[in-house]
């Protein structure tokens, strides 16, 4: 039990440097990129925290940090609890999933931009799931924890839809109302919070099935 303790407690401190530095990166790189456009460090800052990669990595960032540094705090006790750090798992598998599905070759990186690139879409989301699997408690989940789960990508989505036009900028690609039209926007999104559902729904499947160390 204590060696379970051990490794989950290591695990979730690698992953979370892993992840700040990742962030750290990203957000460097792009603050590189303001001078040479001209965008204001405002703008690009706003930009930056509105995508939802940047938001679940944060959100990964967070919970794995405060569960290590003081996990009986109120912030520390609930990103402990089950529930929580399913729902972020579910948020990180979609971003690996969507990007590397749907993203990946549309802007070609190389160099650094690459490596910031893989570690928010590939490194954390995979590093965070195998943690998840491994460490979660199992049979603890109940059918009804994916309705509060639906309700930050829903809330995102309506911020980006309603952001996009005002600021003209979107996210993603399969949200600019500018090129595709208000119907095929709402239709994609729709076919992503169908991705999470089913996503979420399976997550709950394999709680509820016992599998893993714990």
């Amino acid at each position: 039990m204590r060696n379970n303790i051990a490794a989950k407690k290591i695990s979730g401190a690698l992953v979370a440097l892993i992840t700040w530095f990742a962030l750290i990166l990203q957000c460097w790189l792009i603050l590189q990129t303001t001078g040479k456009t001209g965008y204001s460090t405002l703008k690009t800052i706003t930009n930056f925290f509105s995508y939802f990669t940047i938001l679940s990595n944060i959100l990964v960032a967070v919970c794995l940090s405060s569960a290590f540094l003081d996990p009986v705090s109120r912030l520390g006790s609930f990103f402990s609890k089950i529930s929580v750090q399913s729902a972020i798992a579910l948020y990180i598998f979609i971003v690996g999933l969507v990007y590397n599905l749907v993203l990946r070759g549309i802007v070609i990186l190389t160099g650094i931009d690459r490596v910031a690139d893989n570690l928010l879409h590939v490194v954390v989301p995979v590093l965070f799931v195998l943690y998840w699997l491994i460490f979660a408690p199992k049979k603890t989940l109940q059918w009804k924890n994916i309705l509060p789960w639906l309700i930050f990508p829903g809330l995102y989505l309506v911020y980006s839809l309603i952001r996009g036009p005002v600021a003209d900028w979107y996210p993603y690609p399969f949200l600019n109302i500018n090129i595709l039209g208000y119907s095929k926007v709402i239709l994609n999104s729709a076919g992503v919070l169908v991705a999470f559902l089913a996503a979420g729904l399976l997550l709950i499947a394999y709680n509820r099935a016992g599998k893993g160390i714990n």
